[in-house]
Order: structure tokens, then sequence, then C-alpha cells
């Protein structure tokens, strides 16, 4: 069923980078591509960082690499 959703990028020390989703959703598959630049439109450095996603009652929080 359709519902909000929220995707931020976070750094390690959870500091919010950029958040690229912050919209209602329909039901099915989105993709979303994050360019490596913080909310400012700055080039953010090599390392990593968390994502988390929450939609309804569902929320998950992942660890990825960014590599430059």
């Amino acid at each position: 069923e359709a519902s909000h959703v929220s995707l931020i990028i976070y750094d390690i020390t959870g500091r919010e980078i950029v958040k690229l989703v912050d919209t209602n959703k329909s039901l099915g598959y989105h993709r979303v591509i994050w360019d490596g630049k913080d909310k400012r439109g700055n080039i953010v450095s090599s390392g990593v960082y968390l994502y988390r996603i929450e939609m309804g009652g569902f929320t998950q929080t992942k660890k990825m690499v960014l590599v430059r």
C-alpha cells in the first residue's frame, strides 16, 4: 500500500548528510541514486556512511561504503 517514505544518509558519527526521499510513495519498487553530495551540494569524502529508510511501521538502518 502507499505510505510515507523517508530515506536519509548519515555519516558514521550520526550527522545527517542528505535527505534523499521524504514523500508519499505508491506500492512497488523504487530506485534512488545518491550522487555523493551533502544537502548543500558539496561532494562528501570516501568512507563509511549509514542510510536509514522509514516507511509505514518499518525502519531499517544499514552501512554502506562510498568509494571515489
